[in-house]
């Protein structure tokens, strides 16, 4: 999708540093998510890539630089005011409950955003297999009916980004192709996305631009042909040729 160079970003992370205790994690990173546009970042394990997006949403704090979200400070902001403002956030884990059957792990979504029914409906026509599923239990779905879950449950809140932290972590390709037509289908919608990924490929195919991280600092931002491009980054930071 091409982006006009003048639209402002939605997302602007500035040289950030972010610490575990004396570790220095991150590095002075930046980045920014323009509206519409889904942004991939890369990296090998331990580069910083989790960090990067825990520090975004305030769940691991930013000891030097700025975040910015259209045009607040959201740097030092609680994570929930931050998920308020209008970012939602999937995290590794996907936080899907045992116990809970998936109507209920949506409703109990809806009634913290404070959205009406109605919304179930719009976000249920972009997962057709969970709209299936709304009796089964959490314990009862598949790892990409999980995921699915996760993911839309964020977009009950309507947020205008999606940051994501490896959607197809122990998935199947073939249910991997499926969590990456379903992102297609989001941001087709217009709603913007930061994706963490370790399948490049499946990255590779949804992004407008990549950002490739290593030692918790930025080695490469650019369109996705423009890695393709360059093997010698590709080979050094992700180990691909």
């Amino acid at each position: 999708m091409a982006k006009q160079p003048d639209i402002a970003p939605l997302l602007t992370v500035s040289d950030i540093h972010t610490y575990y205790g004396d570790s220095h994690v991150l590095q002075g990173v930046s980045l920014d998510v323009k509206p519409g546009e889904c942004v991939a970042l890369l990296g090998r394990n331990g580069a910083g890539k989790t960090t990067t997006l825990r520090s975004i949403v305030s769940l691991t704090p930013v000891r030097r630089g700025h975040v910015g979200f259209d045009g607040l400070d959201i740097t030092h902001s609680p994570t929930h005011r931050i998920i308020r403002e209008g970012i939602g956030y999937v995290p590794e884990d996907r936080g899907i409950f045992s116990s809970l059957s998936v109507r209920e792990h949506l409703d109990i979504a809806l009634w913290a955003a404070k959205k009406p029914p109605e919304r179930r409906d719009e976000v249920l026509k972009i997962f057709p297999r969970i709209s299936e599923r709304l009796e089964h239990f959490g314990q009862q779905l598949s790892g990409g009916e999980q995921q699915m879950l996760s993911i839309a449950r964020a977009l009950l809140a309507e947020p205008r980004l999606l940051i994501l932290d490896e959607p197809s972590e122990g998935l199947a390709p073939i249910i991997v192709d499926e969590v990456r037509d379903t992102l297609a289908r989001v941001k087709k919608t217009g709603t913007s996305i930061l994706l963490v990924e370790q399948n490049v490929a499946m990255a590779l195919a949804l992004a407008d631009r990549v950002v490739v991280l290593s030692q918790g600092m930025v080695q490469f931002t650019g369109t996705p042909a423009e890695l393709e491009a360059q093997p010698d980054v590709k080979d050094t930071y992700l180990g691909i040729a």
